[in-house]
Formats: C-alpha cells, structure tokens, sequence
C-alpha cells in the first residue's frame, strides 16, 4: 500500500503535512495505481474512476510537482460553477507559494496576467479563446486536467473540447495530459488517442448500492426489501433518509418538477436552526423574484431546489448549505449531476425520461445515469451509498436494472463533424495560424479524436463546404490564410455565421434604432432564443406595429422568438424590474442573466465588426453593450462607472439632480447618505477623492 508519506520522493514535506491534516493517510487503491504507473514521472494518463475515488487528489499532485519546478498546469472544466468550486478548494496550496489563477468569461481578452500563476483554471471554451488570442503562457504549459472527459461525447461542448485538447498538444510536444472521468467504456481508444496510460477502477471508498423501487418494494441486483409506501414513493423514501440523519439528493426531468418536489418535502422536514434562517435570508437579498420568496421558504425548514433558472449566487448558497448538512435534501436538474462535490446517502433519479426538442420524452443515457447515482456516499460521513430509480410496474423495473444498473455506459463518440462547430473551429485554426495550406489542415484534422475514430476523409466534403463559406464571405483566401475579418471575429468567440448575419444585415439598412440593432443580435446562431406560449400573442401585433425597425426574417417561427427575446432586452435596458420581467416573458432570474450576458457579448461584437468594417454603429453599439450590461438607460452610464453602484442606486442619484460625477464631487456626503445608504455613500465619495475611477 502506498501511504501519503511515500510522496515526500517527488514532493517536499510541507505537501504531505497538507494532506495529512486533511486527515488522508493512505492512497485509495486506483490512486495508488496511477502513482506507480508513472503519474509523477509525467506519463499521461486517462483516470477512468468512479466519483470520491481520488481522481482530484492527482491531478493536484501533478500540478504541484510541476508548480514547484516553476511551470504550469491547466486546469479544464466544464462549468463556471464548477470552476469556482475547484478554485475555491485549490487556495489551500497559497501558503504553499503556489498562485492560482481562474478565467471564465470575457473571451476577447487576452489575459496575459494569468500567466503569474502556477495553477490555472478556465472552462473549455475560455481555454479555447485563450488559445485564439494567442496568449504568450499557454506555449508553456506542462500539465493539462481535463475534468470530466466525457463530455467530448457532448453535441454543445464536444467539438470545443476537442479542439482544445487538439492544439494544446500541438502547441505543446512534451505536456503531460490528464483526463479524469466518472464514466468512459470505450477509455482504451481515449487513451490511444492521448497516448495516455489508462488507470480504470470499479473501486469506490464508500459501497454504491444501486436498486428501483417497485410497488412498495427495494429492488437491488442482489435481492430486496420492502418500503411501507403509504403515498408517495419519493416522499417515503426521503423520510426514512431523513429518519437516519442523512441526506439525500432527488433529481427531476424539470425545473417545475423540482421546485414542486421541494414544496412537497417541506412538510417533512422540521428544523428551527439559525443558521437556515440566516441562509433563508441571503437568498432573499439576492433578489426580489418570486423564485428567491420561494427558495428562501423551502431553505429555511431545511430543504432546496437546484436549477439553471435560479442566479448563480442563489446556486452557491444551496451548495454551501448541502455541504454544511443544513441542507437536508436537494431536488434538483440533473445540472447538479455534472462534477460539483455534492455527495448525498441517498439519490433518487425520480425520472429516466426528460424532453428533448422535436423528440419528446426521451429516456437518458447510461452515463448521464452514472453522473447522477454516483453522487450517492459522503467519503467519511456515511457507511454506504444508495441510488434509486422508480418503475411503475415490473416489465419497466426489470428494463430499468438491466440497461441501467447492470447495463455498460455507452460509449464516447466525437461530435466534430457537424458543420456549424467546424465552421467556428476551422476559422479559428486558421486564423490562429494552426494551419496555412489544405495539406496542413488535413495534417491537423488527423491529429483530432473524430480522425482517431472514424476515416477523416469522410469530414472532407463538410470542410470544403465550410472553406468556401468563409472564403466566399471574407475570412479567409484560397491559400488557407486569414483575412483581417476573420481573424477578428475568431477573436471575438462569435460564430462566423453570427458575424455573416450581421455584416450583411446592417449592410441593406439604411437607418438602425435601438430596437433594430438588438433584434438583430438575437438573429445569430449564438443567441438562445426564449420560447414562444400560449400568452405571447401580443409578439404578432407588436411585429406589425414595428415592421419598419425590425430586420427582415424569413422564418416567421424564429421572427416570433426573436422578437420576444428583443422586448426582454429592451426592457431589461429600460430598468424593467427583473421580477416584472420574470412574470412577463415566465422566464426564472437565471434566464434573464444568461441572455443578458449573451446579448451584451454579441452586441460587443456588432460594434467590433462595425468598426473594423466603418459601418458607421459603433458608438451606438458600445453603448447598447454598456447599457445591457447595467440593465439602465444612457443616462445613467456615467454614473455606473462608480464602483458598488448599480442601476437601481444610480436612478436615485439622477433623480435627486446628481446626474454627473462632477456634481456627486460637490455633494454633501449626509445627502447621499440618504440617497444610497451612509456606508456605500462612504465608499462613493471615496472613490471620487481617490479619483479611482
């Protein structure tokens, strides 16, 4: 058995003692494999490990070995939470000397800065803006992680994973690559394809025991038991959770199902403790939604929903809450599911089918399954694990255990080759001269997973397709060489297609309002548009009424989302209260935010293009950017440029005659006191003397 003391060969003291605190003595059995295989003599490896078997613990150890040689890992993940969180657990290693840095979003700068630190953490796609942007740092590289590999079988997040990984090995030759997941069948291709050892494990520190639950009873691959049902299976299964002073994790098809479930489980759940009040109280004060009065009910008798519709900071709190075992059970989306540390006793999947757009109810696959049942076991808190799923007779029970439980993950397959993905990635290997020839791209195109996979001359008729699309609108020449146009919008993140909607839009325009310009950004590919329902009717009148404004859109089924998304925009920068905005278009906080960010991106882009192009926009653009990015009108950008002021605050301030900087400098602290609260009038004023703005 290899104990923790045995890394003092590779590692000083100070590491060990680090862990040894942590209270870990010995390395699990998977852990202790892949340290012998060459882990820390710097051999890639593919850790194909189930989840809270250690896979965490050695990527660090790989990042501090290199750290105290100088040099620097990358650390890839799929989600800004996610990020946060791996950020959050590695500032242990600061007072070790070890910098770490995070990077999530702005995708058009440079960020040379992150380069002073020795650990770097980033999603894939800010790695791949990194990469385009031609950071000087990211050459010098010696460790890539790669969490949660599995995801290049993603249709969204694949094909930038994969090009990611792709041009990091290129830019590269000696970096050591490290892939961790959950839930890999085909592991010995992947790691083929890294040129990677691959370590795979069944072994959990903790038993996973994986059953359904059928017509009041438990059914595990190894027997059952009985659960006195009197009406609710779901119910009747968190109580006795809870009955045992554990907590569970309940995962649902919707976010409607989830909150609901919530709402039920109030009802079995008593607790008076303070510090879930307090928790209650920290939801509230991030906003005034009808979703935040509902979570901070539910968190303050011990229970939450999970869901991408809630803010992030509202995310986070939950999380804390679960984590501090405050938090008694969690419904939540399976976004819960994808790598954030939160072990429960219990998982009950509620349901194996969610909807999927032009399919209906589809059922999930068999990693997504692993990802959610692998929650269930807290290393060191419970003597086992327990996930469930719920058949409503025997044949649905039977088809549950074999294809889930007893059934293999599917495998992980490329998702590179569709057109819209290769038309982004193709622009930015070019324009980041990866490439500068057919016979250099085909080169490099062989070197991706797909070529590893399947023949890669079966992409060759979708590359020609692309090439002549961006030949054909600017981007690039014949010769495989980047124009001045396609090298910007690759360093915007934008899809060359997004940029092609713009330039020729505004190009058949003769006059642009507000409202045309921001239509116009919905009408690109990067734009997640919001749904049309049943009460949206009043989006035909409103086209009627604005036809002259509004771009010419030849699906009428896409000009009625763009629209809706447009008048959410717009009110958003009219400072339309956002749970007014909620009620109005029935999209959740989150939503808003998400749009929002987009929108602000994309409109950023509109007013770069407009200027390389002298479109004659630019100003107004920028300034549409800002004013998105505030949710406030023009008149009160001046005003936030102050720290701590947002849109709400800034109103007053204008309001009361203080409609410039100039005028708040002459103002009488005790007034603006009254205005924004004495503390943050403190913090104003000192800004203003300080002239730190």
């Amino acid at each position: 058995m290899l104990d923790i003391k045995d890394l003092a060969s590779w590692l000083p003291m100070d590491v060990v003692k680090l862990y040894e605190v942590e209270g870990i003595k010995e390395f699990y059995p998977p852990q202790a494999e892949a340290i012998e295989r060459g882990l820390l003599e710097g051999r890639n490896m593919l850790l194909a490990m189930p989840t809270a078997s250690g896979k965490t613990l050695l990527a660090e150890l790989a990042m501090l070995l290199v750290a105290f040689q100088g040099k620097r890992s990358l650390y890839i993940v799929p989600l800004r939470a996610l990020a946060s969180e791996k950020f959050d657990s590695f500032r242990k290693f600061k007072h070790l000397g070890v910098k770490i840095g995070i990077s999530t979003g702005d995708f058009d700068k440079k960020d040379e800065r992150l380069g002073r630190n020795q650990i770097i953490i980033a999603t894939s796609e800010k790695a791949d803006s990194l990469i385009r942007n031609g950071v000087s740092w990211i050459k010098d590289l010696s460790v890539l992680i790669v969490d949660e590999l599995h995801l290049l079988n993603s249709p969204d997040r694949g094909p930038t994973l994969e090009m990611v990984i792709t041009k990091l090995l290129r830019l590269n030759p000696d970096l050591q690559i490290i892939g961790l997941s959950a839930t890999i069948a085909n592991g010995l291709e992947l790691a083929d394809w890294l040129g990677a050892e691959l370590v795979t494990s069944d072994w959990r520190p903790i038993t996973l025991r994986e059953g359904v639950i059928c017509c009041g009873r438990v059914i595990f691959p190894d027997g059952e038991a009985s659960l006195d049902i009197r009406r609710d299976d779901a119910l009747e299964l968190v109580r006795d959770t809870l009955a045992q002073q554990a907590q569970i994790l309940i995962f649902e098809n919707s976010r409607r199902n989830a909150e609901a479930m919530a709402v039920k489980l109030i009802s079995e759940v008593t607790s008076s403790d303070p510090e879930l009040k307090a928790l209650s109280l920290r939801i509230l004060s991030t906003g005034e939604s009808e979703i935040a009065r509902k979570l901070a009910e539910c968190i303050s008798r011990g229970v939450a929903f999970h869901h991408a519709g809630l803010l992030p900071e509202q995310r986070r709190l939950v999380e804390q809450g679960f984590r501090k075992n405050k938090i008694r059970a969690i419904a939540s989306t399976p976004t819960l599911a994808a790598g954030l540390n939160l072990p429960a006793r219990r998982v009950l999947i509620r349901s194996y089918k969610r909807y999927e757009s032009g399919q209906g109810m589809v059922p999930i696959s068999v990693i997504e399954y692993r990802q959610m049942a692998g929650r269930a076991g807290r290393p060191g808190l419970d003597p086992y694990g327990e996930s469930f799923l719920i058949a409503k007779n025997n044949s649905e029970m039977h088809e549950l255990m074999e294809h889930y439980i007893l059934g293999s993950p599917e495998d992980i397959w490329s998702k590179l080759a569709s057109e819209s993905a290769l038309r982004t990635h193709l622009l930015a290997t070019i324009a980041s001269d990866f490439v500068s020839s057919r016979e250099t791209l085909k080169e490099f195109i062989s070197t991706t997973f797909y070529a590893h996979q399947q023949d890669p001359w079966n992409l060759d008729s979708t590359i020609e397709r692309v090439l002549t699309f961006l030949v054909t609108k600017g981007m690039i020449v014949d010769d495989l060489l980047p124009t001045s146009l396609g090298v910007l919008v690759s360093r915007l993140y934008i899809d060359p297609l997004s940029a092609v909607i713009m330039m020729e839009t505004l190009r058949e325009k003769t006059r642009s309002s507000d409202l045309t310009l921001m239509h116009l950004i919905t009408m690109t590919p990067d734009m997640d548009l919001l749904y049309i329902q049943a009460a949206d009717h009043w989006i035909e009148e409103f086209i009627d009424d604005h036809n002259e404004e509004l771009n010419r859109e030849e699906n009428y089924d896409w000009l009625l989302r763009e629209v809706k998304t447009t008048n959410m925009l717009m009110d958003w920068i009219s400072e339309v209260k956002e749970e007014i905005i909620g009620n109005r278009y029935r999209i959740n906080p989150g939503d808003i935010r998400r749009v929002v960010e987009t929108a602000e991106w994309l409109m950023h882009s509109l007013a770069q293009i407009s200027k390389h192009l002298d479109l004659g926009l630019t100003y107004r653009a920028e300034q549409l950017a800002q004013r998105i990015h505030y949710g406030a009108g023009p008149d009160l950008l001046i005003l936030l440029e102050l720290k701590g002021i947002g849109r709400v605050r800034a109103r007053k301030l204008h309001q009361a005659g203080y409609t410039n900087l100039e005028k708040l400098k002459k103002a009488d602290p005790a007034e603006i006191g009254r205005l924004i609260g004495l503390k943050m009038a403190q913090k104003v004023m000192l800004q203003l003397k300080n002239e730190e703005i």
